[in-house]
């Protein structure tokens, strides 16, 4: 299990220096889980339990829209923390649910260890902040591309940022993170559209 504590440092350290004092309390506060594929490990309807940390392996955020819909809001290019981070962090019920997409190596902190950490920890308050922050300027650039950028511009931008995920997360998924049809998404992908529209 020593890879998912190294892939975390890792990250961590992109942002800040990690200690060893917070490396080792990482190690007890965060604990190593398999997923299998296509399981959602947080439902809508319930508070979230856990923060997660992906090692590797491919999952999305998604909720329902009015007409039974699935709206995907969130897939994971890389190693990252992924969570419906807003009602963990203020224990309260969400809307979304957390799918892995595929075989996932996660690290996971509850709720209640966050806070038990975060009064001993010399650096995390400063990495979850700067964490979030990306989050937050990740949800802005994509609010932007969906309302001023064509889907074929959505799509470019999005395969050149991302190339895992074209090669691993199915199309329907995909497409609906990028707010376009799965049929257009395929004349996308084979070259055949020259479509403008933002929409379809």
């Amino acid at each position: 299990m020593q890879h998912y504590y190294t892939t975390l440092f890792e990250y961590i350290s992109r942002m800040i220096a990690l200690p060893e004092a917070d490396q080792q309390s990482i190690r007890k506060s965060f604990h190593p889980v398999w997923v299998p594929k296509d399981t959602v490990i947080e439902k809508a309807g319930e508070v979230p339990g856990y923060h997660n940390f992906i090692v590797s392996g491919f999952m999305r955020n998604f909720h329902w829209d009015a007409d039974g819909n699935e709206i995907t809001t969130d897939l994971n290019d890389s190693p990252r923390f992924f969570t419906s981070y807003f009602h963990f962090m203020n224990r309260t019920v969400s809307e979304e649910n957390l799918h892995c997409v595929t075989d996932c190596e996660l690290l996971r902190i509850s709720r209640d260890d966050v806070d038990v950490t975060a009064a001993r920890s010399f650096t995390q308050k400063d990495y979850t902040i700067r964490i979030l922050q990306e989050h937050l300027q990740k949800d802005k650039d994509r609010i932007n591309d969906m309302a001023n950028l064509t889907a074929e511009a959505r799509y470019a931008k999005f395969v050149k940022a991302n190339p895992n995920v074209i090669r691993h997360v199915p199309l329907k998924y995909i497409a609906s993170y990028l707010g376009i049809t799965q049929r257009h998404l395929s004349r996308l992908r084979s070259g055949g559209s020259t479509d403008t529209s933002t929409s379809k």
